[in-house]
């Protein structure tokens, strides 16, 4: 028995944010039915290709789902929306503004008939307030939630890698219809989750929030050093690799200098006795810093500041991310079926083994449909699957 075993999701889900939330759903084992466009789909399949032809952002947040196609707009597919909506446990969507409630997927238009669903609709600014029906991609959310302006280099502001605001919604999704399902098994009724990408990312830009609270100045951008503790970030050894590492205190100061720097006197040093002097005179201390690990090799480096214990790591790329020491000797990596073949997978953070198939699109529309009852040919025939 999984953890969510017997819980029946229905999402209506598009790009990252609530699909990443259901794909953690479905690692817990919830029947996870994702409902798609006929023909096209989730347009997340079209992204890229880069993951053996599949596209790497869907592989990443749609395994152990069933994909049924289904023409919403289509008159004969309400009857089977209706179906699904009273099988449903949870109701996830992402879609447009105002799009769930014109298909009658509205809190007011649901509860009614269904006290126990749990409905979580995700967007990027909330249900209501001036931005309600504004498009909201993640790197919009950035900007507005002001990332940028803390994320980058003195010269520009640089967006995340990765897409963060999204992933921020789809985790207070998912912890939120966690604490729904628990709190039904209490009161017996359900509960409407409004998650709005912002005030996800707004609530992770805390620091830097209070940091420049009451018109202070806000954390300069460091590049890929700490803003507000330093040193703390990656210096260049003398092999020209980077080594990434960072002082919590005084007393680390103080073994850094003697131990990793060999520079005992630097301590006590006026411009750097003290973590406000550091951050005032990174420059200098960034230069002296380079200077003791110029006929080092990273590897010297990092053997240096291991036998002093201060904390450091690696500056890896993706290449040996994949091949990653720690993630291998930790059993971290099982295969997962796909429309192409097994491929690699990270087994879930939290637990859960469940890694069923990645599905192709429209796999499981006739068994669904034969389980609700429906005649899969007629509804093929009028093009509502």
């Amino acid at each position: 028995m999984t953890p969510l075993s017997g819980i029946t999701v229905l999402t209506l889900e598009h790009a990252i944010a609530a699909p990443f939330c259901t794909r953690q759903l479905a690692d817990l084992g919830a029947r996870v039915i994702k409902i798609e466009r006929p023909g096209v789909g989730d347009f997340a399949r079209g992204y890229d290709s880069r993951t053996r032809g599949l596209s790497s952002h869907f592989v990443w947040t749609n395994r152990s789902k069933e994909s049924l196609t289904l023409d919403v707009k289509h008159p004969e597919a309400a009857n089977v929306l209706k179906a699904l909506v009273a099988k449903a446990d949870v109701i996830v969507q992402n879609l447009a503004p105002g799009a769930a409630a014109r298909l009658g997927l509205s809190e007011a238009a649901l509860r009614p008939a269904h006290p126990r669903v749990i409905l979580c609709d995700i967007s990027g600014y909330g249900s209501d307030g001036p931005y309600r029906d504004r498009k909201a991609y993640d790197l919009l959310i950035q900007s507005e939630a002001g990332f940028l302006s803390v994320t980058g280099t003195p010269d520009e502001g640089v967006k995340a890698g990765i897409s963060i605001a999204d992933i921020a919604a789809g985790m207070y999704a998912f912890t939120g219809i966690l604490t729904a399902l628990y709190d039904r098994e209490r009161t017996g009724q359900g509960r409407h989750l409004d998650i709005s990408m912002l005030e996800s990312m707004a609530e992770w830009m805390g620091f830097p929030m209070y940091y420049a609270m009451d018109g202070q100045t806000p954390p300069p951008r460091a590049g890929a050093a700490h803003a507000t503790i330093f040193p703390y970030g990656p210096f260049r050894a003398g092999d020209g690799r980077a080594v990434m590492f960072g002082l919590q205190n005084e007393r680390e100061w103080a073994i850094f200098c003697d131990r990793v720097l060999e520079f005992p006197a630097l301590a006590t040093d006026a411009r750097f006795d003290a973590n406000v002097k550091r951050v005032a005179h990174r420059a200098d201390l960034t230069e002296i810093i380079h200077a003791a690990f110029a006929a080092l090799t990273a590897e010297t480096v990092v053997e240096r500041l291991d036998t002093a214990g201060i904390a450091n790591a690696r500056v890896r790329d993706m290449a040996e991310l994949w091949s990653h020491p720690q993630l291998a000797a930790r059993d971290r990596w099982r295969d997962v079926a796909s429309p192409a073949g097994p491929l690699p997978a990270l087994r879930p953070p939290a637990g859960g083994d469940r890694m069923d198939a990645i599905p192709a699109l429209g796999e499981h529309t006739n068994a669904i449909l034969t389980e609700l009852g429906f005649n899969q040919a007629t509804l093929r025939a009028s093009g509502a699957v």
